[in-house]
């Protein structure tokens, strides 16, 4: 019978250059999905600014108008009341408007909620 060599206590390393091309390779992925997603909120953050900026202007001047036709109709018996209850309209729809804004910016995800998920799996998978 023949012997067999007994087994190598050592199992095959990997060479460092197989890991520096892996961790490289992981590396540039990682920074294409950052360069992707900074990419997107880029754009999507100047469509919010043009489209809020829009809305604003457009929004004020459809105020302006309703708010000189109140004040219009009620010149002759009212026109200091009316005055006043349009302001206390508006500071109440601002003090809701400021509200929402302060909830919205606060629950907002991070914007590069994708590449730090990424991170996260490949942190799982590398650690034992």
């Amino acid at each position: 019978m023949e012997s067999l060599p007994p087994p190598a206590d050592d199992a095959p390393k990997p060479s460092l250059k197989k890991l520096a091309g892996a961790f490289v390779g992981l590396l540039q992925s990682h920074l294409e999905l950052l360069g992707i997603e900074f990419q997107e909120e880029k754009a999507r953050t100047f469509q919010l600014f043009v489209f809020s900026g829009l809305s604003l202007i457009l929004g004020l001047m459809v105020m302006l108008g309703l708010s000189a036709a109140v004040i219009i109709a009620f010149w002759d018996s009212y026109r200091l009341t009316a005055t006043l209850v349009l302001c206390a309209f508006y500071g109440i729809a601002l003090l809701f408007c400021i509200s929402k804004a302060v909830h919205l910016a606060r629950k907002g995800e991070s914007p590069f909620q994708a590449t730090v998920e990424e991170l996260a799996r490949n942190r799982e998978q590398l650690l034992p």
